[in-house]
């Protein structure tokens, strides 16, 4: 059999997507949506459950060059995923395949358009321009033929399973699945979309492989929302950092989350989750300007291992804001300096939080580095 590969090391800093090192180093861990019982959020569920993670996606790059023909093959799950409607709590307004989706914050219905030429009903969002990189006027003639897109739509989020829980073969089974659904979107965008023009499909449209560095032209690795997330020394909840709830909290509305004295970054997005793999539609709600609190970064046992994205002491809701990338690459930025405090000091992470001056000089040196801790008053 294979043999074991040990590691051995002062400290460990977790940057993985998934929050891969908890399980390998026995770091406790949560996973899913936490019940309003143990976390009093005033939009957790009544009841947990481990396996509702967010949706992922499998994102891909596309041009436009009218007048060809860059069809596909039909994708294998393409009959699947054409007729696929989400099974969801408020219900998905109808198939996935769409131009119709849920709204996030009004959970209505909501149409959109698509053309990549820009001739469209100005009434309606034009997706191809949602996560455009390229726009060819913006350069010399002949740099670009076309525009280039990035697909990372409401119709290209897979919540049919999880990437990790059951066991070690979820990864590669829903990551295919996720790409089936991404080349599915992509076929049906070239030949059975409607257009603007009465017509349906876009052959014009080519997938670029050369942008995703990859030879089915999917991107490397799935965006991924949502983490196992470490059992933290102290955990963000809604209460911190959601608008409608601190102001329960509080008695007034207020224009920043809790102030939180061991502050080691900042950010802010509103509340985003993404429909999930337990059956949730969005829920999507005003967030606070937050900081990142050093001991959501602690383990509650484990000393030598620090979480440096969206593995943190958050909640399935507080992450909906802690998520973000910025976030994430503050989260990184204040776990990787910690070690370095830590290690010059001989101290472990846990008593730079617990020693007053020698956060104040973390705080310190890290402010010096650029990393603002707090919000201007």
């Amino acid at each position: 059999g294979d043999a074991d590969l040990i590691l051995s090391a002062p400290y460990f800093i977790d940057a993985t997507e998934l929050g891969d090192l908890l399980p390998l180093t026995g770091t406790e861990f949560v996973t899913g949506t936490e019940s309003r019982t143990e976390t009093r959020e005033l939009h957790a569920p009544d009841t947990a459950k481990p396996d509702n993670h967010q949706a992922f996606t499998v994102c891909f790059a596309m041009d436009y060059l009218p007048g060809e023909d860059h069809t596909i093959e039909k994708p294998r799950d393409y009959n699947i995923w054409k007729n696929h409607v989400p099974d969801l709590t408020p219900p998905w307004p109808g198939k996935l395949l769409d131009l119709t989706y849920t709204h996030p914050s009004s959970l209505q219905p909501r149409e959109l358009g698509f053309s990549p030429t820009g001739s469209e009903d100005p009434s309606k969002f034009n997706l191809w321009n949602y996560r455009r990189i390229i726009n060819k006027n913006n350069f010399r003639a002949e740099t670009y033929p076309g525009d280039i897109t990035i697909v990372n739509w409401p119709q290209n989020d897979y919540m049919s399973g999880n990437l990790f829980g059951e066991n070690e073969t979820d990864f590669e089974k829903h990551f295919e699945g996720g790409k089936q659904l991404s080349l599915s979107l992509l076929y049906w965008l070239q030949t059975e979309v409607p257009r603007y023009d009465k017509g349906y499909g876009w052959p014009g449209l080519r997938l670029r492989p050369d942008i995703m560095g990859t030879i089915d032209g999917m991107a490397k690795y799935p965006y991924v929302r949502e983490s196992r997330r470490i059992k933290a020394v102290f955990t963000v909840l809604e209460e911190h950092v959601g608008k409608e709830n601190r102001a329960l909290i509080t008695g007034k509305e207020e224009n920043k989350a809790q102030d939180f004295y061991d502050s080691v970054g900042i950010g802010y997005y509103h509340i985003d989750l993404h429909p999930s793999s337990g059956g949730d539609n969005y829920i999507d709600f005003a967030s606070l300007p937050f900081q990142i609190p050093l001991g959501a970064l602690l383990p509650q046992r484990i000393t030598n291992l620090i979480p440096a994205n969206k593995n943190i002491g958050t909640t399935h809701i507080t992450n909906g804001c802690y998520r973000l990338h910025p976030v994430e690459w503050n989260i990184g930025e204040s776990a990787g300096n910690l070690i370095v405090f830590a290690l010059s000091k001989n101290i472990s992470p846990a008593g730079v939080r617990e020693n007053p001056n020698l956060l104040n000089d973390f705080q310190t040196m890290i402010q010096r580095k650029g990393i603002d801790i707090r919000w201007p008053e």
